[in-house]
């Protein structure tokens, strides 16, 4: 591995907890934040590289606190994936703005909130690495997601930018843009999920990528393939599509 130590946040369950497992089997010292203490109490219990630092990353003073720990303890981490959030999946004809709201604050205001205590240290040392959790459906919108998609539509467009400031400072910057894969987040999702795939083979594809510093990490390439296909085709063709395809 190219880190000595890094930060995963949302790593109580599913993409985050299997990542921050295969980086601590690998020998990096993984600060893990989540909302709930015990799972992450038992995520350390699993791994001694584990360190439990238990956060509300929708809190911005205790997001500031909290990194203050972690850097006293194990110094700035050199990978800092940001990968908490939530998804909502209900049609729009139910459109909630509570909701709607609660999407934005834990999937792009929380990132902010990890962001602004992470970006100046990283800057000050000259050196790390952020990965930002997105996902494909940040490309285009599709049926059930108006409470989800704009949310990674907003981190895909906050990935740009960070690189262009970024990167010359020596901070690597990768978007990670997954499709629907088996965590307890689809699970609860009772829409069609084409491309389904397991969580394993999807952590190979994240840490391979985060090692090789790739800007985007999108797979199953499949439906990689077919969402930027979606950004090119005219509109008519996109909502006629992919009408089709959900129905089939």
């Amino acid at each position: 591995m190219p880190w000595r130590t890094a930060w995963v946040t949302g790593a109580s369950t599913g993409i985050g907890r299997a990542v921050a497992l295969r980086l601590a089997s690998q020998g990096v010292d993984v600060a893990v934040s989540a909302r709930t203490a015990e799972k992450l109490d038992a995520l350390a219990a699993e791994q001694r590289h584990i360190h439990a630092f238990p956060l509300d990353v929708r809190d911005g003073a205790a997001t500031v606190q909290t990194f203050a720990a972690i850097t006293d303890r194990m110094g700035v981490p050199d990978l800092v994936m940001l990968n908490a959030g939530i998804g909502i999946f209900k049609s729009a004809s139910r459109f909630d703005p509570a909701l709607f709201r609660n999407a934005f604050e834990t999937n792009v205001i929380a990132m902010g909130n990890a962001l602004a205590a992470v970006i100046p240290r990283m800057v000050e040392r000259g050196s790390g690495h952020i990965a930002l959790m997105g996902s494909l459906a940040g490309y285009r919108g599709f049926a059930r997601a108006v409470h989800y998609a704009p949310t990674k539509a907003a981190i895909r467009s906050m990935a740009d930018c960070l690189r262009f400031d970024l990167e010359p400072k020596g901070i690597a910057i990768t978007i990670i843009n997954p499709g629907y894969i088996e965590t307890p987040l689809t699970a609860a999702n009772d829409a069609p999920m084409p491309g389904l795939m397991p969580l394993e083979p999807a952590v190979d594809r994240i840490v391979s990528g985060l090692a090789r510093r790739r800007f985007e990490i999108a797979f199953p390439w499949h439906m990689a393939l077919a969402v930027k296909i979606g950004v090119r085709v005219s509109n008519n063709t996109y909502f006629r599509v992919t009408r089709w395809f959900a129905g089939g």
